[in-house]
């Protein structure tokens, strides 16, 4: 054998053993993240039901699990809930916030000199004026009430103190400017804001960054952020996964997830008890600020007769829709009895009154009239409403569905509507006189941001006039306005009444009215395998990932 020959199987020997031993694999580095051997990850895999977008927390059209789990890690916030409820001070994004004049009431924030974007940019007074000026003037947001108290924002010592002038005082402010969003690169992108958070994140500002985002796959990674300034999560990476109900449970029974927050039903609950019995586990409820219900809306003019909107209520099984929507899942436990208060939040109180009127009766003094075996009609003609619900989002699918046959069975003719969220929060609901469709009866969400007074002022109260001039502020979502109870609300939003005392008022005018009828208040289960540590139902209506950062896996 020749020289050469040797040396090169010399050589191949030499790669074969090299290529034996490859050194460890990294996660690929991603601006934001450290890198990790993937061997050596610390990560907790969460089913969910769904990781689809949109994620904007602001919108009615973007709310779920996966919504308020995403913005609780991305998104920075003045406060955040206490365990307690009450509102916490978030001393990773503000150094100080006080009301710093009465006259006119002022909010002062101090924000920390290192707070600053995923991308350098910091966080600053023009998000605070990006999102004040969205939630006014954009339909189908959540709880604008009180954003719209506020008259102007200025700022100082280059945007980290920022003053915000209101109309009036409004002790809620602490609910305001969370969840803040990067208004340097949504203000003037493609789609405006309809379009902010559809389906990424363009900048983070918390512990966590995004690694990947594959809605297709149903899998969000998020990875440990090199940029964020207070204390890491101890945990290297958090992984939503995507999964049915059958395949979660699977999924905690081979260890594959260690946690699961699912809307289970009574299948996926008894499953779930199954598993327990091999499987130390421990199960909460955890009620999401979301409660069901069916608006009759006023601005309809099929449905602008008190005396037809009540006909239609009357005409409702409203146990059966309620059995439809939870499925006999944790929901079932919280019947929404009240028209502002969310069953799980203290100060609920059911004020549901017995139901009062004939549907026959009702329709008949509305001028309508039904002939034998047929539908309700007027002037010769057939009646038919329209009932709409957010295309693919459960359980305003089912119910809306529910209610068409219910009325059908009553002789009212009725068809479902299912829009995407965007066009029906943002369109079809905000103006009938551009909508390409009246909607008679929605089937929506209603959400407690943290103050009930801008829930009640926000879905009951009237439409308030824009200032010199300036654009349209949209209505309420029914359309609702009446003059005799709004001053109460503006009393309420303002803390010249306390909102128990002002609700003992406004509730009896609201179930005369026939304007909602609240169903139940949406919850999920909440399943934790022992190896995941420090994992709670969260504080009150933040979600169990808002304490993400505490969390920590210890393997068996």
């Amino acid at each position: 054998m020749g020289k050469r020959t040797v040396l090169a199987l010399v050589a191949a020997f030499a790669l074969v053993g090299c290529s034996a031993t490859p050194p460890p694999p990294l996660v690929p580095s991603t601006p934001g993240m450290e890198v990790v051997p993937k061997e050596k990850l610390n990560e907790i895999v969460v089913g969910l039901d769904d990781v689809k977008g949109g994620y904007n927390p602001h919108t009615l059209a973007s709310q779920s699990t996966v919504t308020t789990a995403l913005a609780s890690l991305l998104l920075p916030s003045t406060f955040r809930t206490d365990a307690d409820g009450s509102p916490r001070l978030d001393l990773d994004l503000v150094v100080s916030a006080e009301v710093t004049n009465a006259a006119p009431y002022t909010v002062t924030y101090t924000l920390r000199r290192d707070a600053s974007w995923s991308d350098s940019a910091p966080i600053a007074a023009e998000d605070f004026v990006y999102l004040w000026q969205r939630m006014r003037q954009e339909p189908g947001v959540v709880d604008p009430a009180g954003y719209r108290l506020i008259s102007d924002i200025t700022s100082r010592e280059g945007g980290k103190v920022v003053e915000v002038v209101f109309s009036k005082p409004y002790p809620g402010w602490r609910s305001l400017f969370r969840n803040l969003l990067p208004a340097h690169l949504l203000k003037d992108a493609p789609g405006g804001w309809s379009a902010a958070l559809a389906d990424s994140f363009p900048a983070t500002a918390g512990p966590f960054a995004v690694r990947t985002l594959d809605q297709p796959r149903g899998e969000i990674i998020l990875e440990r952020s090199d940029r964020f300034w207070e204390a890491p999560p101890a945990l290297d990476r958090l992984v939503l996964r995507r999964a049915s109900h059958h395949d979660t449970v699977e999924a905690l029974n081979t260890g594959d997830d260690q946690v699961a927050l699912i809307r289970a039903d009574a299948i996926a609950t008894k499953d779930v008890e199954e598993l327990a019995k091999t499987t130390s586990l421990a199960t909460v409820v955890v009620p999401r600020p979301e409660v069901v219900q069916l608006l009759l809306r006023p601005a309809s003019p099929r449905m602008q007769d008190v005396r037809v909107r009540t006909a239609v209520m009357n005409a409702l099984n409203r146990d059966e829709l309620i059995a439809a929507g939870t499925r006999s899942g944790p929901s079932a436990n919280l019947r929404a009895d009240a028209q502002v208060v969310p069953p799980s939040k203290p100060g609920y109180t059911a004020t549901m009154p017995a139901k009062a009127g004939d549907p026959v009766q009702l329709l008949t003094e509305a001028g309508y009239t039904r002939p034998e075996g047929g539908q309700w009609g007027r002037d010769g003609k057939p009646v038919e409403l329209t009932i709409a619900a957010p295309a693919g989002i459960e359980p305003y699918v089912t119910i809306a569905n529910a209610v068409q046959r219910q009325l059908s069975l009553s002789g009212i003719a009725a068809r479902v509507l299912t829009t995407q969220p965007n066009q029906l929060f943002g369109q079809d609901l905000s103006d009938t006189a551009t909508s390409n469709e009246i909607v008679d009866i929605a089937v929506v969400p209603q959400v407690d941001t943290g103050d009930s007074a801008a829930v009640l002022a926000s879905a009951f109260g009237c439409r308030p006039s824009p200032e010199d001039g300036g654009t349209p502020i949209p209505a309420n979502l029914s359309g609702f306005c009446d003059q005799v109870v709004q001053p109460v609300i503006e009393q309420a939003l303002s803390g010249e009444l306390l909102l128990a005392d002002a609700l003992k008022t406004i509730e009896p005018v609201l179930w005369q009215q026939a304007v909602s009828m609240p169903l139940f208040q949406v919850a999920d289960l909440l399943v934790i395998l022992p190896e995941a540590r420090n994992v709670t139902a969260g504080a009150p209506f933040a979600g169990p990932m808002s304490a993400a950062r505490t969390w920590q896996r210890e393997d068996r």
